[in-house]
């Protein structure tokens, strides 16, 4: 469940052109993944926000712990800062997720699952025969978008806060181009393996079930970090290569920033902040003191 919204944002930044900005239905604000990073002598150095790339329209996620820590944070950071460029993106996914002369769709997953491949291509801007030229890996990234419901990305927290920071510093941490390119760096193997994920999680949701965005609503941290470890995120090489990999990466450039003056507000998918592996957990190995906002 959570592997397929963990990279379903992706191929909605490829796919769709830049929304509107949503507005808050009157219900309550959820509890934030939210954590405030403080030193080993207590000072506050900054927060660590846990996001989610998509939302349907008309959800509040904006409450006081976030909007004092957007007021009093000097910079964002986030995973890719250039979200309105559409255009761009999409020509970034293009470019990695092209490659002439591949098997059918149908044909790179097994037998039982090639009618729920037929009934989500029929969704997408493409053709079969499109596909044909779509490594397996953006494939998937593009029916996970499909069939992700009423969630969008025009909704997503991530654009919301690059607005909010209009006129002050927004540090990228990866980019689109480099978040494509780990994806495309997968052995095909695993390429197939996200691909038949996506359609197994389709063939199996229902009516009522929990979903990643009602997790998130929720804030239930612990129920996140063992979404982290099921499904296509139980393959120990796409756990590495999705979470575990980056979050290290991340690490390396984070800790200077909390040490320097400008404080920052570190958002990411909440999926990267929870568990054994996840920024939280890596923050306060390193002496940092984390306390969660609610």
């Amino acid at each position: 469940m959570i592997g397929r919204f963990l990279f379903a944002g992706l191929a909605a930044l490829a796919l769709s052109a830049c929304g509107d900005t949503p507005e808050d239905s009157e219900a309550s604000a959820p509890p934030p993944l939210l954590w405030e990073v403080a030193s080993a002598d207590g000072e506050v150095e900054g927060w660590l926000y846990g996001t989610i790339h998509a939302l349907p329209g008309g959800v509040r996620w904006r409450s006081t712990p976030i909007e004092t820590a957007i007021a009093d944070a000097d910079l964002l950071v986030v995973e890719v800062a250039a979200l309105e460029d559409g255009a761009a993106i999409s020509r970034q996914f293009a470019t990695a997720a092209r490659t002439p002369g591949l098997p059918a769709l149908a044909e790179r997953v097994r037998p039982s699952l090639r009618d729920e491949v037929a009934e989500l291509v029929e969704k997408t801007p493409y053709s079969a025969r499109d596909f044909r030229s779509i490594e397996s890996w953006a494939a998937a990234l593009i029916l996970a978008q499909v069939s992700r419901g009423d969630a969008d990305s025009a909704n997503g927290v991530d654009k919301a806060l690059i607005r909010d920071f209009s006129g002050r510093e927004i540090v990228e941490l990866e980019g689109a181009a480099k978040q494509f390119a780990i994806f495309d760096g997968l052995a095909e193997q695993d390429q197939r393996a996200m691909l038949s994920s996506v359609l197994e999680e389709v063939e199996n949701q229902s009516a009522g079930q929990i979903t990643p965005v009602d997790l998130w609503l929720a804030g239930d941290e612990e129920q996140l970090a063992a979404e982290t470890r099921r499904g296509i995120l139980a393959d120990p090489d796409i756990y590495s290569a999705l979470l575990v990999d980056r979050n290290t990466d991340w690490i390396d450039r984070i800790i200077p920033m909390f040490e320097s003056i400008p404080r920052p507000l570190v958002a990411v998918g909440a999926a990267h902040l929870v568990g054994q592996d996840g920024l939280v957990t890596l923050l306060e190995a390193q002496g940092y003191t984390l306390t969660r906002l609610r």
